[in-house]
């Protein structure tokens, strides 16, 4: 199978190019530095630059991951614009190419995020749970989905990945909380009721690989574990798993201060649930936060 990814050199990315390349698949990598995507993401892997590199070779499944990191800085209106250019922008770009091709490919799994529902308080989120709240994060998911949505239009069946908040101990949120922890000095954030809907990388890249396969797949999945957490359990699960009090709390407040909009991303969550994953036959290796940690941070 002949498979082009955008985001190829981000963490989930290069897990999925490494997993796809055991498998026998050819991968092609759109990049904005081809160069390295070889060195990132395996020798097999060919970089472009320009989508109009791959002339008319065939593809089969086109993966697109590309966004800039949502929660890396406060949102200021330029960071906003950046983030919904690098999703928005750059999947209308994809369509815009797609339509122009005499041959597509069968399948666009596109990225998403449960922040797509909002800050959805005690409620259980399921696929079919509309927007609980219209926040940034949400309006930016919608209309990342809302676009994905318009390759149907071109034959192509589209899969919309909604991602929680992916644990590895190398990338992602998870690593940037390991050294505040390792120093006695982590905690809850807020009031640290708020759910967080967690899942395990390994987990991550074999649903997508999972989804991949499925030729029934078609629309949106939950991509977390079935058993998200509230944000001071999973404070409280991390220290443990570190051997270290957690106790020092984020107030709110502070965070409002210092991250303005962007920290209610922190301070909300999602009950999110992987009905459609699990009612497709899907089988979680990590459904145990304690578990999926000792895994991650090689701890008994």
């Amino acid at each position: 199978m002949h498979i082009l990814l955008t985001g190829g050199t981000g963490l989930i990315g290069r897990g999925l190019c490494a997993h796809w390349l055991e498998q026998g698949h050819q991968l092609t990598v759109w990049s904005r530095d081809p160069d390295k995507v070889a060195r990132l993401c395996g020798a097999p892997v060919r970089g472009i630059g320009r989508l109009e590199e791959l002339g008319d070779e065939p593809l089969d499944a086109l993966v697109n991951l590309a966004g800039a990191p949502i929660a890396d800085r406060p949102w200021s209106s330029k960071r906003k614009a950046l983030l919904w250019a690098s999703r928005i922008g750059l999947t209308e770009q994809l369509l815009a190419w797609l339509q122009s091709r005499a041959q597509r490919p069968q399948l666009l799994i596109s990225g998403s995020a449960v922040g797509l529902y909002g800050d959805g308080g005690e409620r259980e989120l399921h696929e079919d749970t509309p927007q609980v709240t219209d926040d940034f994060a949400a309006q930016l998911c919608g209309a990342w989905e809302e676009t994905a949505q318009r390759a149907e239009e071109l034959g192509i069946r589209v899969v919309l990945v909604r991602t929680g908040l992916v644990l590895h101990a190398e990338g992602g949120m998870l690593a940037r909380m390991l050294l505040p922890f390792k120093l006695g000095l982590g905690g809850r954030i807020g009031d640290g009721r708020q759910w967080m809907p967690w899942i395990h990388y390994a987990d991550q890249i074999a649903l997508m690989d999972f989804l991949l396969q499925q030729e029934g797949a078609r629309g949106p999945y939950n991509a977390c574990a079935p058993q998200p957490v509230r944000n001071a359990e999973f404070a409280k699960t991390l220290g443990q798993a570190l051997s270290r009090p957690a106790i020092l709390p984020m107030p709110a407040f502070v965070l409002r201060a210092g991250l303005g909009e962007l920290s209610e991303l922190l301070l909300g969550g999602q009950r999110a649930v992987p009905t459609r994953l699990l009612e497709a036959g899907f089988s979680f290796r990590f459904t145990h936060l304690d578990v999926a940690l000792a895994d991650l941070l090689g701890h008994p």
